[in-house]
């Protein structure tokens, strides 16, 4: 038996990267997945590859910085699929590196609004959902920036650490109504934007920045999430697990 057979997923910021690859492996063991984006083409190219591998998913447009697209995401997957069990708050981005004194405040209210409220919204409509149909687990994604700092990205340093403490509160709130809530602290990852955006002498020199000499993968980051999510972290509550390749051991 597969471990999400018969459990009803969302993934916010489904339609690439992180977030596909999580939808694509929830789906893989059993779960109907909502596959929530901003780009709603994006993340329905995603349920059409589930769907061809013979999984069940469903596609949802959703702006995580408006409250309302998080409530409609749980209504949809609940009308879609039945109930909610398990909710993966992945959709975050970032602005341009400045230093504070020169931080352009509207784009510190964009990432604040996607990064933090975002994340809030949706577990302010997702937890009395799992709670009704039953029990379940979130996983919100903070970053390894979640414990450490990083000069000029202030609102996304600011935001993730947020999340930390957003992630135990919830545990407090719910756990013992059923509902976990764990926080997973990504290093860099291996995608094509980060390769795209460096040099190769940059690239190398972040590689170097990791004790385990390389950048990590979407499916790194996957297996500790879908963990968290599973039963056998049915102990796990409230608390931040990093997947950075030693990069906050310095």
């Amino acid at each position: 038996m597969a471990r999400f057979d018969s459990r009803v997923a969302i993934v916010t910021g489904g339609g690439s990267g992180i977030g596909a690859e999580i939808a694509r492996e929830l789906a893989e063991e059993g779960a109907s997945v909502v596959v929530t984006d901003i780009n709603l083409d994006a993340a329905q190219a995603v349920v059409d590859e589930i769907t061809a591998a013979g999984g069940k998913a469903a596609a949802f447009a959703q702006n995580t910085a408006k409250w309302e697209d998080s409530e409609a995401a749980v209504t949809f997957a609940r009308s879609t699929f039945g109930a909610l069990h398990l909710a993966v708050n992945n959709a975050g981005i970032g602005a341009a590196p400045q230093t504070i004194g020169d931080y352009d405040i509207d784009a510190w209210d964009r990432v604040r609004a996607v990064d933090l409220d975002g994340v809030f919204y949706g577990l302010k409509f997702q937890l009395p959902a799992i709670v009704e149909a039953g029990g379940g687990s979130i996983v919100n994604m903070a970053s390894v920036l979640g414990s450490v700092g990083i000069a000029q990205n202030a609102a996304y340093v600011a935001s993730k650490h947020a999340l930390v403490g957003l992630t135990k509160v919830a545990a407090l709130e719910y756990t013992a109504q059923g509902v976990r809530t764990n926080a997973v602290g990504p290093g860099f990852i291996d995608t094509p934007l980060v390769r795209s955006s460096l040099s190769q002498e940059a690239l190398t020199a972040l590689e170097g920045e990791h004790a385990a000499q390389r950048l990590g993968t979407d499916r790194e980051v996957a297996a500790l999430t879908l963990f968290l999510l599973s039963d056998a972290a049915s102990f796990i509550s409230g608390s931040y697990h990093l997947v950075d390749g030693g990069y906050s051991a310095h």
